[in-house]
């Protein structure tokens, strides 16, 4: 019913930036709050930075200053700039959105699949 589209990952130097997208699609009434999480190998899944409809946001302490999290809501999409990369930034990144859903207006979690973001030189 509603999908999660994720790009943007790849490899990057420590010091770089990328850009983090995910769209929503599908049966969609209205989007909740959105977040981005990281799940490292050997770690929990972790909250990394989250957004409100109403763009209220807040973020892990370990990102603070150097992630932005944003959302176009007219696009379904959130975004998260990652600037000043370091090795430990490096996870599979998840997209998450609470959806209200067209017709049952029902509201839900659903995550995206996951883009590999790795910092290293």
């Amino acid at each position: 019913q509603v999908q999660l589209v994720e790009s943007g990952g790849g490899l990057v130097q420590p010091g770089g930036s990328l850009r983090l997208s995910c769209a929503a699609s599908g049966s969609i009434f209205s989007i909740n709050a959105m977040g981005w999480y990281r799940q490292a190998p050997g770690k929990q899944r972790e909250l990394v930075a989250a957004i409100s409809r109403g763009a209220s946001t807040n973020y892990a302490d370990s990102v603070k200053g150097r992630f932005t999290i944003s959302r176009d809501n007219a696009k379904n999409t959130v975004y998260l700039q990652m600037n000043s990369l370091k090795p430990e930034d490096t996870a599979v990144y998840y997209c998450n959105a609470d959806v209200t859903v067209q017709y049952s207006y029902r509201t839900r979690s659903y995550w995206g699949q996951g883009t590999q973001v790795t910092v290293s030189s």
